[in-house]
């Protein structure tokens, strides 16, 4: 990559790492801080809570994508960080359940992710755009991995209070990332949109395989997470303590992770290690369904999970940025980040209810079943053409006929 592709992934990962920080930090206290909010013994309100951003955000990418292709992408990222700065200090003030649900949804109004990724797109070539969203995705789970380190000490230090009012904080960090680091796109890498391309984001089967997909990943993720941290509590793991599963976990996953993506990008077998990784969902679903797993077998299977996981997402969303007709990449973008981000309200609401009704083990027999289902759906996907040669002619097809139907 050029010092210049180098710069510009790194400062948006930076970006997009600490928006997904603050948003990290609640979720391995929220469940068990619960309790303390005035309705929050509820488990479905508490999965609604959990997920609550996911259904706002679902609701705006799109329109803030579009809106990126139309008014320029870092204006339309200033304006989604200072609304997801009002949702964090609005949680700071929660004291009952539904204000923290309305905090949380404030919060998913900043839809700045398909944002982002356009961004990251229009500013590196596409041989390199699979390594740019690594970057991306490695942040993320490294903003992962430390708030499962960092937020119980900093909740017990501080309270769920601090937590948001530091999401707050870190906002107004990424838009001085923005300001003072992430290049201006050029004036040829965003083309105008066209009569035809939303058609084209919502109908395109292959782009819809990989909607399917992130939404069900981000489902599994938010109905487990309704039940992981009480179980590593059961066990007798105290949360201030979870960080010795979570740190390690995490941080060894990224070792499995680099090798698959490099293989992926460099052999052009994205469909086969996304299918394998999927497949490695489901038997760590399976096995968790099947077994009462101590805090060592929870380890394990996590472990499992997040090497999947990982893999991804780095995968899905260079595949769609490959995709994606060039004219109409921040919807298509905008597309993808809607199903994630309902994927995170339907999975904190759907573990909160499965659990509250059926118990902790059928979580984990829904998250099976429904990653077999986006098994299912993926194995039909064509193999992408080589990188640079195919591809483009695809795309071009693809935006050729949009113009025929639009």
């Amino acid at each position: 990559m050029s010092r210049a592709e180098l710069r510009a992934g790194a400062s948006l990962a930076g970006v997009f790492g600490l928006r997904m920080l603050g948003l990290f930090f609640v979720l391995p206290v929220l469940a068990v801080h619960a309790p303390h909010l005035a309705g929050g013994d509820d488990l479905t309100l508490v999965g609604l809570a959990l997920g609550a951003y996911g259904l706002s955000q679902g609701i705006l990418q799109i329109p803030f994508g579009a809106a990126s292709d139309r008014f320029g992408r870092k204006p339309v990222l200033y304006a989604g960080l200072l609304i997801f700065a009002a949702g964090s200090f609005l949680g700071a003030t929660a004291t009952d359940i539904w204000t923290m649900v309305a905090a949380r949804t404030l919060q998913g109004a900043g839809a700045i992710s398909s944002v982002v990724m356009a961004l990251a797109a229009d500013l590196t070539r596409e041989q390199h755009r699979t390594k740019v969203m690594a970057m991306i995705g490695s942040t993320i789970g490294l903003m992962f991995a430390l708030s499962l380190v960092g937020a119980p000490p900093l909740y017990r230090a501080i309270g769920m209070g601090g937590l948001f009012a530091l999401n707050g904080v870190l906002c107004f960090v990424a838009i001085g990332v923005v300001k003072a680091l992430v290049p201006d796109v050029p004036a040829h890498a965003r083309p105008p949109e066209g009569p035809g391309t939303a058609r084209i984001a919502l109908l395109d089967p292959e782009l819809a395989r990989l909607n399917v997909g992130i939404f069900v990943l981000h489902i599994v993720l938010y109905a487990m997470f309704v039940v992981l941290p009480p179980l590593l509590v059961r066990d007798g793991l105290p949360l201030p303590e979870h960080w010795q599963v979570y740190l390690p976990v995490v941080l060894v996953s990224f070792v499995f992770m680099v090798p698959a993506v490099l293989y992926a990008d460099r052999r052009n077998r994205s469909k086969s290690v996304m299918l394998g990784a999927v497949g490695l969902l489901a038997v760590a679903e399976a096995a968790l369904a099947a077994f009462e797993p101590g805090v060592m077998t929870l380890a394990l299977l996590m472990l499992v999970f997040f090497a999947a996981f990982n893999v991804l997402e780095a995968l899905l969303p260079s595949l769609v940025s490959r995709l994606a007709p060039a004219r109409g990449r921040g919807v298509a973008i905008g597309v993808y980040n809607t199903a994630q981000t309902l994927g995170v309200f339907f999975g904190g609401l759907l573990g909160g209810w499965v659990a509250r009704h059926h118990g902790t083990t059928a979580v984990f027999v829904v998250c099976a079943a429904l990653v077999l289902l986006w098994l299912a759906v993926a194995v039909g996907m064509r193999p992408l053409p080589q990188v640079g040669q195919a591809a483009g002619q695809a795309a071009g097809q693809r935006e050729a006929s949009s113009d025929v139907v639009g």
